[in-house]
């Protein structure tokens, strides 16, 4: 008697069970709509980052205002403001400084305001102590600016590009993820979220040292070697320094990932304990050229980016080797097992 095909199919464990069975012209009709899809959500965000430009460019220079001003030697510097304009800060030398007074702060912020002096209208000066504006005056000073009539819609279009991957992207995952998924075995699904919920925070937690650490010590050393160099820095290209902000947060983020690339390499038996164990001194100089690739090209920025990277690798390491021990106790418990039943 022939066996009934579909109830063969229900008693398949859930595990070995895929997606429908589709022909290869269903399948590309599937990857069409998910391009289609990709792209629309992609264009949406484009939009929204068109029309809030201002908001996004607010949060790209929100590093550049926390950036403090590198300052040489044990000199004192003075930031001159009138009203609410910043007109520049200036280093005093040990005679001005004596003849001043303005006190034993290395950052020292002073207000310009009209006075009236008999009938002359004179400008005065008064050192200002108020937080926000010493904050200002210990902050980087550098303006953004356009050299040309289309430079502006560039800059725009540019921050909307990458504005609208990030608000796209998570859209883009779950497209991808309802094509592929169908593919997959339970099994494979579960590890699969797994990966992807530990990539997502591994790369958020890379692009928030990168924003809110990593990023003010760059700019600030940019600057200082500019000045060192005998050059003036107080004035950036806008597309240059936003293309800088946005790379350097992306491959930060991607840099986090690393962990779950080669986590997944161990668990499908690629790598072990003991090839990691090996491969550490060769990972010492990859992650030191990540670093002088993706951060500004001096030391200190390059080595506290390698530093997460090398300890994200050694966490790595142990992970491997933790499963390893858990895979030897679990094939020795198996054995014991066998042998007790075999006698």
């Amino acid at each position: 008697m022939a066996e009934d095909p579909e109830a063969e199919r229900l008693d398949t464990p859930e595990e070995e069970e895929g997606g429908p069975v589709k022909s290869f012209l269903e399948h590309l009709e599937d990857l069409r709509w998910v391009l289609i899809k990709s792209v629309v959500a992609l264009g949406v965000g484009i939009l929204l980052c068109l029309i809030a430009g201002n908001y996004v460019v607010s949060i790209l220079k929100y590093p550049l205002t926390k950036t403090r001003a590198p300052h040489s030697g044990g000199s004192q510097v003075v930031t001159v403001f009138f009203g609410t304009n910043r007109l520049g800060a200036f280093p005093l030398s040990p005679e001005q400084q004596s003849a001043l007074a303005l006190g034993t702060n290395r950052s020292v912020a002073v207000r310009i305001t009209p006075a009236l002096l008999g009938t002359n209208q004179v400008l005065t000066w008064q050192v200002d102590d108020h937080p926000a504006l010493t904050e200002r005056a210990q902050s980087i000073h550098v303006d953004l600016i356009n050299l040309s009539p289309a430079s502006g819609f560039f800059v725009a279009f540019q921050v909307a590009l990458y504005g609208g991957i990030v608000l796209a992207s998570p859209f883009i995952f779950y497209f991808v993820a309802a094509f592929v998924f169908p593919a997959l075995k339970m099994k494979e699904r579960k590890y699969v979220y797994r990966g992807l919920t530990c990539g997502l925070g591994l790369f958020l937690v890379g692009v928030a040292f990168c924003y809110f650490f990593l990023m003010p010590l760059a700019l600030a050393a940019s600057q200082k070697y500019s000045q060192w160099l005998g050059f003036s820095a107080f004035q950036w290209r806008a597309d240059d320094y936003i293309s800088f902000v946005c790379k350097f947060m992306l491959g930060m983020g991607l840099g986090f990932e690393m962990p779950v690339v080669i986590l997944t390499l161990v668990k499908i038996g690629v790598l072990n304990y003991a090839i990691l164990s090996k491969a550490r001194r060769y990972m010492i100089v990859v992650n030191l050229f990540l670093g002088a690739v993706l951060t500004t090209p001096e030391v200190i920025t390059q080595v506290i980016m390698f530093v997460p990277l090398q300890a994200l690798f050694e966490v790595c390491i142990w992970v491997a080797w933790y499963w390893e021990r858990q895979d030897k106790k679990r094939a020795a418990l198996q054995e014991a097992e066998a042998a007790v039943l075999e006698t």
